[in-house]
Protein backbone atom coordinates (compact mmCIF):
# COMPACT_ATOMS: atom_id res chain seq x y z
CA UNK A 1 0.00 0.00 0.00
CA UNK A 2 1.39 3.38 -0.94
CA UNK A 3 1.97 6.24 1.47
CA UNK A 4 -0.83 8.15 -0.25
CA UNK A 5 -3.28 5.29 0.29
CA UNK A 6 -2.20 5.02 3.94
CA UNK A 7 -2.84 8.74 4.47
CA UNK A 8 -6.22 8.46 2.75
CA UNK A 9 -7.22 5.57 5.03
CA UNK A 10 -6.00 7.46 8.11
CA UNK A 11 -8.00 10.55 7.13
CA UNK A 12 -11.13 8.44 6.53
CA UNK A 13 -10.77 6.72 9.91
CA UNK A 14 -10.19 10.05 11.64
CA UNK A 15 -13.29 11.56 10.04
CA UNK A 16 -15.36 8.53 11.03
CA UNK A 17 -14.14 8.67 14.65
CA UNK A 18 -14.77 12.42 14.84
CA UNK A 19 -18.29 11.89 13.52
CA UNK A 20 -18.93 8.98 15.90
CA UNK A 21 -17.59 10.59 19.08
CA UNK A 22 -17.99 14.29 18.25
CA UNK A 23 -14.66 15.29 19.76
CA UNK A 24 -10.99 15.24 18.73
CA UNK A 25 -10.17 13.78 22.16
CA UNK A 26 -11.36 10.40 23.47
CA UNK A 27 -11.47 9.18 27.07
CA UNK A 28 -10.63 5.59 28.03
CA UNK A 29 -14.29 4.53 27.84
CA UNK A 30 -14.50 5.68 24.22
CA UNK A 31 -11.04 4.37 23.38
CA UNK A 32 -11.79 0.86 24.61
CA UNK A 33 -14.75 0.74 22.24
CA UNK A 34 -12.80 2.21 19.31
CA UNK A 35 -9.95 -0.29 19.71
CA UNK A 36 -12.26 -3.18 20.60
CA UNK A 37 -10.75 -3.89 24.01
CA UNK A 38 -12.90 -6.15 26.17
CA UNK A 39 -13.43 -3.49 28.88
CA UNK A 40 -12.08 -0.28 30.35
CA UNK A 41 -10.36 -2.44 32.97
CA UNK A 42 -8.33 -4.19 30.27
CA UNK A 43 -7.39 -0.77 28.87
CA UNK A 44 -6.18 0.29 32.32
CA UNK A 45 -4.12 -2.91 32.61
CA UNK A 46 -2.51 -2.21 29.23
CA UNK A 47 -1.82 1.35 30.39
CA UNK A 48 -0.22 0.13 33.63
CA UNK A 49 1.87 -2.45 31.75
CA UNK A 50 2.96 0.10 29.17
CA UNK A 51 1.55 -1.95 26.31
CA UNK A 52 -1.08 0.51 25.11
CA UNK A 53 -0.10 1.21 21.49
CA UNK A 54 -1.24 4.86 21.48
CA UNK A 55 0.14 7.84 23.42
CA UNK A 56 -2.14 8.69 26.35
CA UNK A 57 -2.15 11.96 28.25
CA UNK A 58 -3.90 13.58 31.20
CA UNK A 59 -5.30 17.10 31.35
CA UNK A 60 -4.98 19.59 34.20
CA UNK A 61 -8.07 19.67 36.42
CA UNK A 62 -9.60 16.69 34.58
CA UNK A 63 -9.90 13.17 35.90
CA UNK A 64 -8.69 10.26 33.80
CA UNK A 65 -6.66 9.80 30.66
CA UNK A 66 -7.25 10.91 27.11
CA UNK A 67 -6.04 10.22 23.57
CA UNK A 68 -6.23 12.16 20.32
CA UNK A 69 -8.53 10.81 17.63
CA UNK A 70 -5.75 11.47 15.10
CA UNK A 71 -3.45 9.07 16.99
CA UNK A 72 -6.14 6.38 17.08
CA UNK A 73 -6.73 6.75 13.33
CA UNK A 74 -2.99 6.62 12.62
CA UNK A 75 -2.59 3.44 14.67
CA UNK A 76 -5.60 1.74 13.08
CA UNK A 77 -4.43 2.60 9.56
CA UNK A 78 -0.93 1.27 10.27
CA UNK A 79 -2.37 -1.98 11.65
CA UNK A 80 -4.55 -2.42 8.57
CA UNK A 81 -1.60 -1.86 6.23
CA UNK A 82 0.62 -4.32 8.09
CA UNK A 83 -2.14 -6.93 8.01
CA UNK A 84 -2.71 -6.43 4.29
CA UNK A 85 1.01 -6.74 3.56
CA UNK A 86 1.28 -9.90 5.67
CA UNK A 87 -1.57 -11.51 3.72
CA UNK A 88 0.15 -10.77 0.41
CA UNK A 89 3.25 -12.73 1.44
Amino acid sequence: MSEEALNELREKLEADLLKLYGSPILNLEQLHKALNYRSVATMRQALLRGTLPIPIFSQPNRRGYFVLVAEVARYMAQCAVVEMENKKM
